[in-house]
């Protein structure tokens, strides 16, 4: 037992090592399936490193982890550089990690109980070579079991969590459990995104809101978080998902396209000012705690 105990925080001090590296660690998730979770992740991260960021993107949907086929890899497979893995370079400034790329049969079903889940992913927390990064995307299975657990619990200074959820009232109760989550988890939830949210039909230009619309944006003002942005339904979010290529890349311009950019521009913005406060506040502990000099801004840590 002693043994375990010491493996284990021995892992815990190489998964705080790998993710010391990272400016931010986001986590994309949601309390039911179906809502394009992993689209809007995949789409996300692949905005943020067309903006010029380095970006990893951590697929840690262990029963359903489609974020290789939904970038053109899902045949490839990761390498090892000594005792570490190294993510699959597919972009510039993309990397990507998921369990299918690890040499497992895509046919056959993951049958894990939660330790072997939770071992899984400290696993590919610890012994994948991130390097230096400016966004860690991670896309989480939905609901709130034990990959997600095991990962927030896993990783230390996260930055935010988002919320993926269509209009509809049966989607929205899944999604306000996510938030509940967040919050016993001690896990700052940056927003909302409403995904497929109405549909402009391409020929007659007349909306339809297939699955209502405005549900997301409710909640987020009920649960006093930022409401992110809501994407539309278009065909070509599945054609392009299917074929291997980022929407986000392929349709700018497109309604879809925009919100994509969008609301990873204002994640971004998010981002940059919790990293002028966290330097700010270890200014001031330097400073004033651990130093002798007292400041006068009452919103100062040093006051506390």
């Amino acid at each position: 037992m002693h043994s375990n105990n010491d493996e284990f925080e021995k892992q815990n001090k190489t998964i705080s090592g790998k993710m010391s590296a990272i400016k931010n660690k986001i986590l994309v998730m949601s309390g039911k399936g179906g809502v394009g979770k992993s689209t809007v992740a995949v789409n996300l991260a692949c905005a943020l490193a067309e903006a010029g960021h380095k970006v990893g993107l951590l697929d840690i949907d262990l029963h359903g982890p489609n974020v290789p086929r939904m970038l053109g890899i899902d045949a490839e497979r990761m390498c090892m550089e000594g005792n570490e893995m190294l993510p699959y370079p597919v972009y510039e400034n993309l990397s990507v990690c998921s369990l299918a790329m690890l040499g497992a049969d895509s046919k056959t079903p993951t049958i894990w109980r939660g330790p072997r889940k939770a071992g899984a992913i400290r696993q590919m927390l610890g012994d994948v070579q991130w390097g230096e990064l400016d966004y860690l995307v991670l896309d989480s299975p939905p609901g709130t079991g034990d990959e997600i657990l095991s990962a927030v619990q896993a990783i230390p200074d996260w930055t935010c969590g988002i919320v993926v959820t269509t209009p509809q009232e049966v989607a929205l109760d899944d999604a306000k459990r996510s938030i509940e989550f967040a919050k016993q988890m001690k896990l700052s939830v940056l927003g909302i995104v409403e995904n497929m949210s109405g549909f402009v039909c391409p020929h007659c230009g007349k909306e339809t809101e297939i699955f209502k619309k405005g549900g997301g944006e409710q909640l987020a003002k009920d649960s006093c978080v930022n409401f992110l942005g809501r994407v539309p339904l278009e065909p070509g979010i599945v054609t392009l998902a299917d074929d291997g290529k980022p929407f986000c890349l392929r349709s700018k311009d497109s309604p879809a396209g925009k919100a994509f950019a969008c609301i990873a521009a204002n994640l971004a913005k998010f981002c940059a000012a919790k990293q002028d406060v966290k330097a700010y506040v270890k200014m001031c502990r330097e400073k004033y705690i651990d130093g002798e000099q007292t400041c006068q801004n009452s919103e100062c840590p040093s006051q506390g």
